[in-house]
């Protein structure tokens, strides 16, 4: 059975719509965890091992678990929230608390590449905490950030084909209840045809906006 365009239009939106609102909310959360670790850890400049011994650890164990798991096992909370775990919206719950965690790591990694004689450099010209992360890491880091959010909005999508195994919908739930489920070969490939596309535009922007920040 071939699907109509429609249906094939409609998930896509409802992909977009998954990625763009989990990426706002989880990318959010991502920066000021990724802050939070680089600051408070041992020799910088908001040092503070309770803070960091209590968010580091929480950051690992939901980079731990399989999307997959973490779909089933929060359905509790995401019926709390939204008042369904079914559909779109339901799906994004799941999709903020795995790609927050993702992100944050990518924003840590993004921050310590900056020169810690910048940091020096700050501190000598008598910035405070908060100047420093936003006047000089933030600034400093800014190309690689943009790589990180390549990296996270790709792994979004990933895991929003993911959410439609148990009727998150979009482009995964297609792939699986009318090709999978319904043996149809060209929607399968229609849908991985669509992914891969939707991937290559998102990391060529990417990589085009990293080049134009490294030039700025």
């Amino acid at each position: 059975m071939e699907v109509s365009t429609e249906l094939i239009v409609n998930a896509l939106w409802e992909t977009l719509y998954m990625v763009s609102v989990s990426l706002f909310f989880g990318g959010i959360i991502g920066i000021f965890l990724g802050i939070l670790l680089v600051v408070t850890r041992k020799g910088h400049i908001l040092e503070n091992r309770f803070i960091f011994s209590i968010v580091n650890p929480i950051v690992n164990i939901f980079r731990s678990i399989p999307f997959i798991i973490l779909l089933v096992a929060i359905i509790p909370l995401t019926r709390l929230i939204v008042g369904t775990s079914i559909g779109t919206t339901a799906a994004i719950v799941p999709l903020v608390l795995h790609i927050g965690p993702y992100f944050s790591r990518l924003v840590e990694n993004s921050l310590l590449e900056v020169d810690e004689g910048i940091i020096e450099a700050a501190k000598s010209m008598g910035a405070t905490p908060l100047q420093i992360i936003y006047r000089f890491l933030m600034p400093e880091a800014f190309s690689s950030l943009i790589l990180s959010l390549t990296t996270a909005t790709i792994g979004l999508i990933g895991a929003t084909a993911m959410a439609g195994a148990i009727g998150g919908g979009g482009l995964g739930d297609v792939a699986i209840t009318y090709g999978y489920q319904r043996f149809s070969t060209i929607t399968i490939l229609v849908t991985v045809i669509i992914l891969v596309i939707l991937v290559q535009g998102i990391q060529g922007l990417g990589n085009k906006l990293e080049r134009k920040a490294r030039r700025v």
